[in-house]
């Protein structure tokens, strides 16, 4: 059987592969460092906008003080058919309002754990990209996706 491979596909095919690998999957990983340790966990985005992602959290959480040691952090995204997207980033706290009530109104599970939107508890990160690869199946070799910052990116369609 040939080995898969994503080497025949387009720049426009390949970031349409890579988001729809993203809206695919609903618990990617995302990965921080505390110390000299990698830490990895399921988390459950609660917004993409093209490649950056948005992350809910609260301060007690341990990525918390991982995320503020370090900011540097990669989300894998897998879906059914292997196919594997990884998003380098750095993860920042998001402090426009008009951003955390959007999705503060947009996620019930939020409001089940934060009292109200200006809860200090209620952490808000959104990972910007500096780096997308996407892997077809079990292609032991990945590709490059460009990318634009938020706002920009290409949606699927």
């Amino acid at each position: 059987m040939p080995t898969p491979s994503a080497d025949h596909v387009g720049p426009d095919e390949l970031v349409q592969l890579a988001l729809a690998v993203i809206h695919a999957d609903r618990l990617p990983y995302l990965a921080t460092v505390e110390g000299d340790q990698p830490r990895l966990r399921p988390i459950a985005p609660v917004k993409t906008d093209g490649f950056t992602v948005y992350v809910a959290n609260l301060r007690s959480y341990g990525k918390t003080a991982e995320i503020e040691s370090n900011p540097r952090v990669e989300i894998c995204y897998l879906d059914g058919h292997h196919d594997q997207v990884r998003i380098t980033g750095l993860a920042e706290i998001v402090t426009d309002k008009a951003i955390k009530e959007e999705i503060w109104n947009g996620n019930p599970q939020i409001r089940n754990y934060m009292v109200n939107v200006e809860n200090p508890d209620f952490i808000l990160y959104r990972v910007v990209p500096t780096r997308v690869r996407f892997m077809k199946e079990w292609a032991l070799t990945y590709r490059e996706v460009p990318f634009q910052r938020a706002g920009k990116d290409a949606e699927p369609g």
